[in-house]
């Protein structure tokens, strides 16, 4: 009996020095053993526009997606990118639907490490449809997971609504634009046109909806309000002058001659003024 004792006494002690935790439940747990959170892409909206941004197993934002409040540009940031001085080119796509973007070879000190800016790509739908990747020189970052179905169909829709938005904004008029480019409220985008006609002379000074009809009695010209309008040809300026009818058309010719020149003009014109029908050429004014 007293053998046995012995023998029970030594295990316990021998249990005592071993080292805590390694029989029985490890309640407490250390660091290796506590899972990594799983890669995942998150939505972020805030004033520089709407993100797409991967969180990698270490918490860290591997790769950022970025369509610009304002604009038709598209950004995409890689955070662990190292510069480099000689290289301005960043790829980025999935599989096969690769485009090209210009980075900034100093690097990108807003965001941190390298960002490759371009238009929005009309197929950005298809860019980010499987496992994405992104390379500068010989960096590559991915391929990263493919974004959930619904954050992929989010973000496009966005992406877009922004290049919409801004281009309603572009069109609206503002304080400097000229009356002459403003008609319902909405600004008129057309380059100017100086035409010309023969027998009897005249000319005309056409901007937006305005048009300085000239003639040899009247050098300095007088100028019409019109109302503009596309036809099926080209565009007409309907107005009146010394209480008569000013009708203006235009339409695209291979050649047109003004009758007294070797110059050869773009656009025909057909002009109705003081009852009178008169023919001429145009050609836009390139600023």
């Amino acid at each position: 009996m007293r053998t046995m004792t012995l023998l029970i006494a030594a295990a316990l002690s021998l249990q005592g020095c071993g080292p805590r935790g390694a029989i029985g439940t490890n309640l407490g747990g250390n660091d290796a053993d506590q899972p990594s959170t799983a890669p995942h892409w998150d939505l972020e909206s805030n004033r520089e526009g709407i993100a797409l941004a991967m969180t990698d197993a270490a918490g860290a934002t591997a790769i950022r997606l970025l369509c610009p409040a304002g604009g038709n540009s598209f950004l995409v940031n890689v955070p662990s990118f190292k510069p480099i001085g000689s290289e301005e080119r960043l790829s980025f796509g999935s599989g096969g639907n690769v485009i090209t973007l210009v980075a900034d070879p100093r690097g990108d000190a807003r965001h941190g490490g390298v960002t490759g800016s371009g238009s929005l790509p009309d197929d950005i739908k298809g860019l980010l449809e499987g496992p994405i990747t992104a390379t500068y020189g010989i960096q590559t970052s991915g391929p990263h997971p493919p974004l959930p179905t619904e954050l992929h169909r989010q973000f496009v829709t966005a992406c877009f609504e922004r290049v919409d938005a801004a281009a309603i904004a572009a069109s609206k008029p503002n304080s400097s634009t000229s009356p002459c480019l403003v008609q319902d409220g909405e600004l008129l985008r057309m380059t100017p046109l100086k035409a010309i006609g023969t027998e009897p002379f005249w000319g005309a000074w056409i901007e937006g909806r305005c048009v300085t009809y000239s003639t040899p009695e009247d050098q300095k010209g007088t100028r019409l309000w019109t109302r503009f309008n596309t036809g099926p040809q080209g565009g007409i300026w309907v107005g009146t002058l010394g209480g008569k009818p000013f009708v203006l058309r235009t339409r695209p010719v291979v050649t047109c001659s003004d009758g007294m020149s070797d110059n050869r003009y773009q656009i025909a014109v057909e002009l109705t003024v003081n009852g009178e029908e008169r023919r001429g050429c145009a050609d836009p004014i390139l600023k």
